[in-house]
């Protein structure tokens, strides 16, 4: 059987199904989707496009910390919208949380998202 720790934080939002927050298998680290849930009310955070875009990277954040990471040790990122002409805003906003050289990433329109996000992510992360 594989060796796998399941990773939890109470500074990220709870998982709301049958899901881990995250999964380590060795080094790899496999990022369950982050919408824009604000961990303390499990709500949508209020604000525009941006603001859900900001919450979603610090969701990812805080459960890459609790891996023992970072968002720098993402290599792989897959980005959900529902709207791809936010696609500029998420690069600029990316550009904030992220050093170069950036992750391999994807970007995905979609019909739709739980809880009516605009915007949901996962990751591929290896902890050093």
């Amino acid at each position: 059987m594989t060796n796998k720790s399941i990773i939890q934080t109470e500074d990220a939002p709870k998982a709301i199904g049958t899901y881990s927050q995250a999964v380590k298998v060795g080094s790899t680290v496999y990022l369950s989707g982050q919408i824009p849930l604000v961990p303390e009310t499990m709500e949508l955070v209020g604000g525009d496009f941006s603001a859900q875009t900001r919450q979603v990277f610090d969701n990812l954040r805080a459960v890459c910390r609790a891996a023992g990471g970072d968002l720098n040790d993402i290599v792989k990122l897959n980005i959900f919208m529902t709207d791809l002409s936010n696609f500029a805003t998420v690069n600029e906003i990316m550009a904030t949380y992220f050093q170069e050289p950036f992750p391999a990433r994807a970007a995905i329109g979609v019909a739709a998202l739980p809880k009516g996000a605009e915007i949901e992510m996962d990751a591929v992360m290896v902890a050093s």
